[in-house]
């Protein structure tokens, strides 16, 4: 296959587009198979939110500590060999998930293969970051980035509406719940393996994409950590990078109950059909939307003029949630606009973070230090959402929304601090 770099720049923009909307739906598919539509099943199974809400919040626990072996990423063979390999090894996990479902002691089982899964998957995205960081020019990389954050996204939406919406069809189908997320997830697996069998045709070798030491493998993992923490202003970007996405860490572990909980708990009592469809139809576009024009406008104006729209778009959609915690409301031509307005202000804001991570990451090493970035961005998410369920079940979903509001307050401090190059991310 022809290297990338020796193409034309639009040609390379061209073939990019075979590959980056497609790798980044793989990447979010394990993602939030694993940390969210768990949730679902064990929501629908009748797990309690505070023990859903603990359990799916260690789930997240690899993708918290990734950066631990994220510099063996580099050292041993190329990222694209990573990906497929890890995409194959995916699908056979998901296929163990299926079998574990319907068994006895399900919720081990389960949380044993979500377990196994969730580190393959946290490995996935170590070598995925990295390939397109060395597949991709700077500008380029800025371009598209709300190409790769939506269809993230997608694959977010996919998961929480496409497939929730499939199982409930399923479940009144089949007569079964764990039969029904048995079939979901043995389509799954199916999708992991087709996705490592295409890649394996249409990923690019760039030259950059090549195993990278120095000296001995000890030296050189000491030496990724120790590059890391010597950044200039580490300590005003690792808080960013913990609370930018501290209000949506609360809200995300508990949009599920609150829509499948009934009316008299606080919730919306929507089916999971319901659910499906609100999420996966309006949703999906506002969120396609919204991503492909947060990287539009990064590239047009760069990151740091965009900065400040984009943490007021990622976090004033919350108020849709306690609107719709008051008033309740049945139809979904009035829950489905509401979640799409959380969408597109997701989509559009989390854009900004992506490309700041990637700032951060610039230099030697970039691959690992993306870890870095993403394992510091997990664990923003992960400490959070362990409590989420607890903090719901003592307020209320009203107060509960409502402290969620208050919870944005530290990310707004944070990236008033941060220091943005003004050209970073826009094209020349």
């Amino acid at each position: 296959m022809t290297n990338p770099g020796n193409l034309p720049a639009d040609q390379r923009a061209a073939a990019a587009w075979r590959w980056i909307p497609s790798l980044y739906f793989a990447q979010g598919l394990p993602y939030v198979a694993v940390t969210a539509l768990s949730g679902d099943v064990f929501t629908t199974l009748g797990v309690s939110n505070a023990e859903m809400t603990f359990y799916t919040s260690w789930l997240a626990l690899p993708w918290v500590i990734k950066p631990l072996w994220s510099p063996l990423v580099e050292f041993f063979r190329t990222k694209r060999l990573w990906i497929v390999g890890l995409q194959l090894l995916m699908g056979a996990g998901f296929a163990a998930v299926a079998l574990a479902i319907p068994a006895p002691h399900f919720l081990q089982l389960t949380l044993a293969g979500f377990g196994l899964l969730a580190f393959s998957s946290a490995t996935h995205d170590i070598a995925a970051d990295g390939f397109y960081l060395d597949a991709l020019p700077v500008h380029q990389q800025a371009a598209f980035v709300g190409v790769r954050s939506t269809f993230y996204r997608v694959a977010m939406i996919a998961g929480q509406g496409g497939l929730v919406f499939l199982a409930g069809t399923l479940q009144h189908t089949t007569g079964s719940t764990p039969r029904a997320w048995m079939l979901v997830y043995g389509l799954l697996a199916a999708g992991l393996v087709a996705a490592g069998l295409y890649h394996l045709a249409v990923l690019p070798r760039p030259a950059a994409d090549r195993a990278v030491r120095s000296g001995t493998v000890g030296a050189d993992f000491l030496g990724v950590f120790a590059a890391f923490f010597r950044k200039p202003r580490i300590g005003i970007t690792l808080a960013f990078l913990l609370v930018y996405r501290l209000a949506e860490a609360l809200a995300l572990k508990l949009v599920t109950p609150f829509l499948l909980n009934g009316r008299a708990a606080g919730g919306l009592g929507l089916t999971l059909e319901q659910k499906g469809l609100a999420y996966g139809t309006i949703g999906f576009i506002a969120s396609l939307l919204g991503g492909l024009l947060g990287g539009w406008m990064i590239s047009r104006h760069g990151l740091k003029r965009m900065l400040w729209p984009m943490i007021v778009a990622m976090h004033l959609p919350v108020l849709a949630f306690v609107g719709l915690a008051l008033t309740q409301p049945a139809s979904l031509w009035i829950i489905s606009p509401a979640l799409a307005v959380e969408q597109f202000g997701y989509g559009f804001g989390f854009t900004a973070y992506l490309l700041f991570m990637i700032q951060v990451a610039e230099g030697e090493h970039k691959t690992a230090h993306y870890a870095i970035c993403t394992g510091f961005m997990a664990l923003g998410l992960m400490l959070p959402g362990m409590a989420a369920g607890w903090i719901q079940e003592h307020l209320g979903y009203v107060k509960f929304f409502g402290w969620v509001m208050l919870a944005t307050i530290p990310s707004f401090a944070a990236a008033a601090l941060i220091k943005v190059d003004p050209q970073f991310g826009k094209k020349a």
